[in-house]
């Protein structure tokens, strides 16, 4: 059974463009973390937010995907400067990340470059993939963020480009949407039709009226009909309620 009491931190990143090198003039760089926390499977409102100077210029394909310009970010602090507070955010939790190879690689990019004792993020946090959560649950469909928002039936409407914080807090609502166990489905159900079962009881209380079961001869009669119809048509709905 799940652990639900488990800290629990959804992530998304921003970045310069897409290639990381070895060359610290010419790879792309983190702009902006995103991140909420659900604890017990719920968010809560323990949040971090922060935009990151990159030291280096935002490529135009990007810009069009997150609308985050250079001169926005000259003020910013640098990763080095936020580097330990993200730690000691993420520190010892599930960090559920959509597509997380890409966000893992430029995470670990940023740890290199300032020389973090620890350059491995999966150090401190277990890694969980909703993009594979995803495709295990809907294969040959297409499971970006907002595909899942709409099939999920996830408002989104103010996602009109690419933010971190705001694409984290979405996703914290798919990866919850799309966790829930059947336990709770099927629990959820026995109560529903316990709750219809009482409320038609005391309905026929209400009326004064005498409620007849069925005897078992009646019983019998009535599962050798449906037995009847099922093998005419194969379309007897009461057979397959059973």
């Amino acid at each position: 059974m799940q652990n639900y009491f488990k800290r629990q931190i959804v992530l998304d990143t921003e970045t310069t463009g897409l290639n990381i090198t070895n060359n610290i003039n010419t790879t792309h760089r983190i702009i902006e973390i995103g991140a909420v926390e659900i604890i017990n499977r719920e968010i809560t409102k323990n949040f971090f937010h922060v935009y990151i100077n990159p030291g280096r210029p935002i490529d135009k394909g990007a810009f069009k995907i997150h609308n985050i310009s250079d001169n926005f970010l000259l003020n910013k602090p640098k990763f080095l400067e936020i580097v330990h507070s993200f730690i000691n955010y993420v520190n010892k939790s599930e960090l559920i990340i959509h597509n997380a190879s890409f966000d893992i690689r430029f995470i670990n990019n940023e740890l290199n470059i300032v020389k973090f004792p620890v350059l491995a993020i999966e150090k401190y946090c277990h890694i969980i993939d909703t993009l594979s959560i995803a495709r295990k649950l809907y294969p040959g469909k297409k499971n970006t963020l907002d595909k899942l928002c709409k099939r999920l039936d996830i408002k989104n409407c103010e996602r009109k480009l690419h933010n971190a914080i705001l694409d984290a807090k979405l996703l914290a609502k798919v990866y919850l949407r799309m966790t829930r166990t059947q336990d709770k489905l099927v629990f959820s159900n026995k109560v529903d039709y316990l709750s219809k079962k009482i409320n038609f009881v005391n309905n026929i209380k209400k009326l004064n009226k005498t409620l007849l079961l069925a005897n078992t001869k009646e019983l019998s009669a009535h599962e050798q009909y449906l037995d009847l119809m099922y093998r005419n048509n194969k379309k007897c709905i009461w057979k397959k309620l059973k």
